[in-house]
Formats: C-alpha cells, sequence, structure tokens
C-alpha cells in the first residue's frame, strides 16, 4: 500500500478532462488520484481545513519539438548539456519535454540519439525527435544542406537502434525518393512519422498524411514550406484540410516570430483540438543575443530572433509558456484550447502516455499560474 500523504492544490482548473472553476487536485507521490469541484472535496471532507485558492491549474507543459535552451543543447553527445537543457524548460514549466536532433552527419545523429536515449531511460527527456535528416533541400530553413539525404533504410536501422524504442518522431520531406518505404519502417517500429522541410504539391503532401499515408503530425506548418497561395495551395492547405478531418496534428511555433497571428488563429479555428503549440527552442533560448549554434551551423541571434547566415530563422528563443500566452494574447484562443494545445494534443500527438492532462492515475506535473498567465508554481512527479 502506498503510504505517502496525499498533497492539494486548490485552483481554477483547465484541462482536457476535467474543468472547474474552483477545484481541488489531489495527489499522492508521482500520480493524481482525484480531480474535483471544491464543493464535492468540501463536502466528502468536512473535517479537514479546506486549502487556500492557488491560482489556475494546469497540465505540466508538453513540447515536441525542441533543441535547447539558457545555453545548452540537445544536439550533442554530452549528457550534462541536455541535462542543462531538460532543467531549463522544466524550471519554466515544460515537465515534458522531447529532445530535437537536426540534421547532421550520420554518425553524429547515431550518436546524439544514443545518449539522449539513455536520458530518455532515465526519465529526463520524454523521448527524441529527429528533425531531419531525409528533408527537402529547397525548404531546408536552417537544416545544414550538406548533409541532406534521400530516405536511407539503413540509416534509420541505426537511429532505430541507437535509440533503444525512445525515438519517437522522425521529420520527413514526402516528396523525396523512398519515402512511403521510410515512414511505413518507422511506424512500423511506434514512431510517429511528421511531414515537414517539404517544397511537395498538395496532393503529394495530402496523400502522405493519414489515411492514405503514414503521415500524422506535421512539422511546424507553414515553417520550411511554400506559402499559402490560391492556385497553389502546397503543404499548408494539405495540412489543414488533413486536420480538420482528424487525419493530422499541426505543430504551430507561437513564439510571436515564426507566424503571424492571424495565421495562428486561422490554425486553431481550422482544426480546433488538432494544434500542438512548440517552441522550436535553441541553445540561445533564455539568453542575450549573440552567436551560438544549431547543428553544424552557426547562428546568431538579433533582437530575440535567431538565424543561420542564410537568414533563414534558426530556431525559437521562447518557453512553451511564452507560446501558450501568445495563443490567447495574440491570437485570441481561449485559455482552455491554448491549454489543450499545450498538453493533451502534443502528448497524444506524440504517443506520450501519463502526461498532458489531470486526471486520477495520470502523473502529477501541474503548473499553477497567476491572474497574468505568470508561473507561479511547477511541480513535475508530484514534486
Amino acid at each position: 500500500m502506498n503510504r505517502e500523504p496525499q498533497t492539494r492544490l486548490r485552483g481554477r482548473i483547465v484541462a482536457a478532462s476535467n474543468s472547474f472553476e474552483d477545484g481541488v487536485v489531489t495527489f499522492r507521490g508521482e500520480r493524481i488520484v482525484a480531480v474535483e469541484s471544491f464543493a464535492s472535496w468540501a463536502g466528502a471532507h468536512p473535517d479537514i481545513s479546506p486549502p487556500s485558492f492557488d491560482g489556475t491549474v494546469i497540465p505540466g507543459l508538453v513540447d515536441i519539438h525542441n533543441h535547447g535552451g539558457f545555453g545548452h543543447r540537445f544536439d550533442t553527445t554530452n549528457p550534462d548539456e541536455a541535462r542543462g537543457a531538460a532543467e531549463y524548460h522544466l524550471r519554466n514549466g515544460s515537465t515534458t519535454v522531447l529532445a530535437g536532433i537536426v540534421t547532421a552527419a550520420p554518425d553524429d545523429m547515431v550518436a546524439q540519439t544514443a545518449m539522449l536515449g539513455e536520458l530518455a531511460a532515465e526519465g529526463v527527456i520524454a523521448g527524441v525527435h529527429a528533425e531531419g535528416p531525409f528533408l527537402s533541400e529547397v525548404r531546408c530553413g536552417a537544416q545544414d544542406p550538406r548533409y541532406l539525404l534521400d530516405p536511407d533504410p539503413a540509416l534509420i536501422d541505426r537511429l532505430l537502434m541507437a535509440a533503444a524504442g525512445r525515438l519517437r518522431v522522425m521529420t520527413l520531406a514526402p516528396e523525396r525518393p523512398g519515402f512511403f518505404e521510410a515512414a511505413e519502417r518507422l511506424a512500423d517500429n511506434g514512431v510517429v512519422v511528421a511531414l515537414g522541410h517539404s517544397d511537395a504539391y498538395y496532393d503529394e503532401f495530402r496523400d502522405a498524411l493519414s489515411p492514405n499515408g503514414f503521415g500524422t503530425l506535421v512539422t511546424h506548418l507553414a515553417n520550411g514550406m511554400p506559402p499559402l497561395h490560391h492556385r497553389a495551395p502546397g503543404p499548408v492547405a494539405a495540412s489543414l484540410v488533413a486536420a480538420a478531418h482528424g487525419d493530422a496534428v499541426l505543430e504551430l511555433i507561437g513564439d510571436g516570430v515564426h507566424l503571424d497571428p492571424g495565421f495562428g488563429a486561422l490554425a486553431f479555428a481550422t482544426a480546433p483540438g488538432r494544434v500542438a503549440l512548440i517552441t522550436d527552442a535553441m541553445q540561445a533560448a533564455g539568453l542575450p543575443d549573440g552567436e551560438y549554434r544549431l547543428g553544424p551551423q552557426t547562428v546568431w541571434v538579433s533582437g530575440g530572433v535567431a538565424r543561420v547566415a542564410s537568414g533563414s530563422i534558426a530556431g525559437g528563443t521562447s518557453t512553451l509558456l511564452d507560446c501558450l500566452r501568445w495563443a490567447v494574447r495574440e491570437c485570441g484562443v481561449a485559455l482552455a484550447d491554448a491549454v489543450r494545445a499545450a498538453t493533451s494534443t502534443p502528448a497524444a500527438a506524440a504517443g506520450l502516455g501519463g502526461v498532458g492532462d489531470l486526471s486520477p492515475g495520470r502523473y502529477a506535473d501541474i503548473l499553477v499560474l497567476d491572474e497574468d498567465m505568470g508561473l507561479r508554481r511547477t511541480l513535475r512527479r508530484g514534486r
């Protein structure tokens, strides 16, 4: 029997499964045991002093596309470096993070994946998101074009073996020869197939998404893609249509740099419940302007905007809580919808169990926010 004492948080609860203007979350150890209205809790516990009202209580945030922060990188073979990146985002409310690696020399990507797989086994991160190297040269963005390849079954097998079951997501461009064979191989091994950094036509991109293809996630919608045009709708329109039909989840970088708020509002309105806010954060997140790195490339940050030598934006410098605020304040998204986009939707999209919601049996990953959506308290696994 678990003899740990129960702990309670009271506040305005906003989560996918439970929402109360005045509610109580009860947890014991690492797990939530009850979520109920304050009236129900008080009626069942007349002899216990009621907890004070803490603020707005939401699930811990889930960032499925993150390359680092506060001077630390995930695209490394140094575990302390990766731990530092995870710790920075945890301090800022992201209790679950997929560590992102980018296109690099194959041996480097395999070595990075092996190290991150070990950190995932320890619970430091939730797994790995490999963004590349099977991407479009035309839409490579900040991916190093020297290392882009057509899908290579041997390299996929090396990454799968190195990850030891902890490669959660891989981004591919569907127009590259060998895409469908690669996507099937990944899906058969439990890896979520994401489409991105693509110059594909509308039909080509749509056919690569569920239900006809293996893709179920779209990597940073509109970034690394041709612009939406009424005579060339391309990947953006294909993604919006697929998500509207429940066939895909759309990543949005909600940092106020990668997307105009009007586009964010369009995505939320077109595909309710199918948007996953992400940071695409890199080494400079939380630090001043200056020179940093993303994969093999140097990145210059000016005015909080990261770019490589080509001028392409090179990841973000915000936290996921910043992105949640952007969705609410700039895009006009309801708080409940923004919370869902930063918690339960990305968790489900990446196949991450036990996180992203406030309900009995889930991990006690919980944030308390103040009236301005400032971070008041973070709990991960009940601590």
